[in-house]
């Protein structure tokens, strides 16, 4: 790893983003980008561990709560926020460059452009949020050609998204190489979220009903179990024992993301269920 020597800079427009991205290439270095949102957690911070440890001696974190792929009725006044914090973070984690780009710099007045991928984004989150990927296909698009990576980082527990982020590098022909991080978990089992800090105590630990209904899930599987339809009611039946209102809890290819009827191979059952105002998303990888 290198010595880290300089304070990290913090960069507001894409011009000046690209300027100091191509500089960096062109003296041989190998830049790592981290897309979020902000109000970084300890799954966030991981993410730039594994870009180190997957080749990144750069690291660019961006910082933009993008209003694209929000809802008319979904949290982006209320999605929190905190940048100083923020960016205290990314300077302990010895962060190179945080990309903070305002909405108007992202997207001009006049904007009517999309980047759409059409089919790993039709289901799972898409049916209750069906603009929700084409804001995060678009956004991300901008984000590379802003930051110029040669890898980028994405964590599992937005699995859908990491997959459709891989499918369209691969489609588009973006020369970066996509990299998808395990799920960080606080230390009660529940995925690490921004949004987790909406929670009162008791919908927290309803909200634990996720982690430990995908435990057991994966631990009968292991175990020899063959029936999936009762696998995955047994899974809703925990969440809404502990006051969970299910949004989806699906049986799908780990890759394809296409719905799978019988175990076997590389699956992924991704859930995603209120408890009380907050959508919470948590997935579990199985190969069998």
């Amino acid at each position: 790893m290198k010595e880290w020597k300089s304070k990290m800079k913090i960069i507001r427009t894409i011009a000046e983003m690209q300027a100091w991205s191509d500089e960096k290439r062109r003296s041989g270095a190998t830049i790592g980008v981290i897309p979020t949102m902000g109000f970084l957690h300890e799954g966030h911070l991981s993410l730039i561990d594994t870009a180190r440890k997957s080749g990144a001696d750069t690291i660019v974190v961006t910082i933009f709560v993008n209003p694209t792929q929000f809802g008319p009725n979904e949290d982006f006044d209320k999605y929190p926020r905190d940048f100083e914090r923020d960016a205290k973070l990314c300077e302990e984690k010895q962060v190179d460059a945080v990309f903070a780009p305002s909405a108007a710099e992202m997207y001009p007045a006049d904007s009517s452009t999309w980047v759409i991928e059409e089919k790993l984004s039709r289901g799972l989150c898409a049916k209750t949020r069906p603009t929700h990927f084409r804001g995060v296909t678009t956004v991300v698009s901008k984000l590379f050609l802003a930051t110029l990576p040669h890898l980028a980082v994405f964590g599992q527990k937005d699995g859908q998204q990491a997959r459709i982020i891989k499918r369209m590098v691969r489609d588009l022909n973006f020369p970066i190489r996509i990299v998808i991080s395990p799920i960080i978990r606080e230390p009660d089992g529940l995925a690490r979220s921004s949004r987790n800090k909406y929670l009162s105590e008791q919908e927290h630990r309803n909200a634990l009903s996720l982690s430990r209904g995908l435990n057991l899930l994966k631990a009968e599987i292991e175990a020899g179990a063959t029936d999936l339809k009762k696998l995955l009611a047994d899974l809703r039946k925990s969440i809404e024992a502990s006051e969970g209102i299910v949004d989806y809890i699906e049986a799908v290819d780990a890759e394809t993301l296409e719905p799978i009827e019988r175990i076997g191979g590389k699956m992924m059952f991704p859930v995603a269920a209120y408890f009380g105002k907050t959508r919470l998303i948590d997935n579990i990888l199985v190969e069998k």
